[in-house]
């Protein structure tokens, strides 16, 4: 893999993490004001996002084989 080619991937999954934070970070904005509350996320919501992306990952790397 070209040099070029790894700058491009890696700036391209950074822009797409950012991006899916932001969504994330605006959804729990959005259910805190209905509620009427401070954004918050749990210990274990917190656990479920972390291995709901480690199984995004897995599909990712799986799916360059």
């Amino acid at each position: 893999m070209e040099q070029n080619d790894k700058t491009r991937t890696l700036v391209l999954g950074a822009l797409a993490g950012a991006l899916v934070g932001l969504a994330a970070a605006m959804i729990l904005i959005n259910d805190a004001e209905k509620k009427n509350d401070k954004p918050h996320l749990s210990a274990g919501d917190g656990v479920k996002v972390g291995l709901g992306l480690l199984g995004v990952l897995r599909l990712l790397t799986d799916s360059g084989k």
